[in-house]
């Protein structure tokens, strides 16, 4: 299993103790969403959300599928760098980012099953292709959704077949040996159809406002849609990749992997140089209204300063050495990308007079729950499983 090639070497489960104070937290925040979920089905998505007939999605889509899959995009954009572009010093940083990936790309899924009215008739969606409209923008997004999340298991499967070697059973040691022959054969066709399938869904979603027609404000509205959602999430994946490594070597006390993020951080400045380019000359050859919308224009000045200030903290080459300043630009990027993300699909979307919106406290509810089984399911995983490297953390560091 070592000669994986999703396996860089020197990868290791964490180990230490697991149920902690703040793993505890974590599960208790769910737990206290489950109810809430409960009740949401109980009563229907009209009592227990903002959404009507005038604003049909809320937080739900706008945070947890919109701004959550781009977040969880580093998945792709790694894969891509080291398994398409051959940039294989970006290795180590591979199992990460797709378990980031996994684990945000299936909150998204949980997220839908939420949202939608009647989420028992989801299985009709890959089932009857006789009903397919193949015009539809969002049965490409909820058909490579699903079947990337699939993906993205299979691609996290050779750490879990990898904790099978050391088992005391010979059953399942063989079991983790034919695993691994049969991923590493199926290997090229995964990561293909794991790079192909993000760039779909991602550039669907901006085609999804470009139906919405004039419901959108002209800051936001544009043909270009797609291509500004995919690079967006291009940059926001390698922010959420960074953010990741710094958060995860720190509070594990685990070794830096500066040179890596340094290499990210770099990519990352470029993706961000070329969704302002892109933007700004839209704006400008569509004579979009800039400064003339109110409160629009100052959300557009908003997503665009952080954007900007993004890319001056990317800049500098000698800060990229300083894990402090690497965590404090990517987080700048991902509020640049959700403040994009939001400010297409809610804050510039206007379905006529009297519809508003505004997220209940239910739906922060359930936001939050997921975020929060997101974070536990990521420390259960790295503890459990090979996929960060280097020594595991001194017993006194627990999480």
């Amino acid at each position: 299993m070592s000669g994986h090639p999703f396996k860089p070497p020197n990868q290791r489960p964490l180990g230490g103790r697991l149920v902690t104070p703040a793993f505890i937290v974590l599960l208790a925040l769910f737990a206290i969403t489950l109810p809430v979920i409960i009740w949401r089905f109980v009563v229907g998505l009209g009592p227990s959300t903002g959404m009507s007939d005038g604003y049909p999605w809320g937080i739900w889509i706008a945070f947890d599928v919109v701004t959550g899959t781009a977040l969880a995009s580093g998945g792709f954009a790694v894969a891509l760098m080291v398994f398409i572009l051959n940039r294989w010093r970006y290795h180590p940083v591979v199992r990460p980012a797709i378990l980031t990936a996994c684990l945000g790309y299936t909150i998204a899924v949980f997220s839908l099953i939420v949202d939608v009215g009647r989420p028992w008739n989801f299985w009709k969606v890959p089932i009857k292709v006789g009903d397919w409209n193949v015009d539809s923008a969002l049965l490409e997004v909820a058909l490579c959704i699903a079947v990337y999340v699939i993906v993205l298991w299979i691609e996290v499967a050779p750490a879990l077949l990898e904790k099978l070697e050391t088992n005391k059973r010979p059953w399942l040691r063989r079991v983790s040996r034919s695993g691994s022959r049969v991923l590493t054969a199926a290997l090229p066709w995964l990561i293909a159809v794991g790079v192909v399938l993000p760039m779909m869904h991602q550039s669907s979603l901006g085609s999804l406002m470009i139906l919405t027609g004039g419901k959108l404000h002209a800051l936001w509205q544009t043909p270009m849609l797609p291509i500004l959602f995919l690079i967006s999430s291009f940059a926001m994946g390698l922010g959420a990749v960074i953010l990741e490594s710094v958060l995860a070597s720190a509070h594990f006390r685990r070794p830096m992997e500066t040179r890596i993020l340094r290499g990210l951080a770099q990519v990352a400045l470029v993706a961000i140089g070329l969704f302002l380019a892109v933007r700004i000359v839209d704006l400008v050859a569509r004579g979009a209204p800039v400064l003339s919308s109110g409160r629009l224009s100052l959300m557009l000045l908003l997503e665009t300063a952080a954007f900007v200030a993004a890319a001056i903290l990317f800049w500098p080459w000698r800060h990229r050495r300083d894990p402090g300043w690497l965590l404090r630009s990517a987080v700048v990027l991902l509020v640049a990308g959700t403040l994009y993300r939001f400010d297409a699909f809610l804050v510039g979307f206007d379905p006529g007079t009297g519809w508003t919106y505004f997220p209940t406290v239910p739906e922060l509810a359930i936001t939050f729950g997921f975020v929060a089984l997101e974070v536990a399911a990521y420390l259960f995983i790295v503890r459990q499983f090979p996929i960060l490297r280097g020594i595991a953390a001194p017993q006194g560091r627990q999480a």
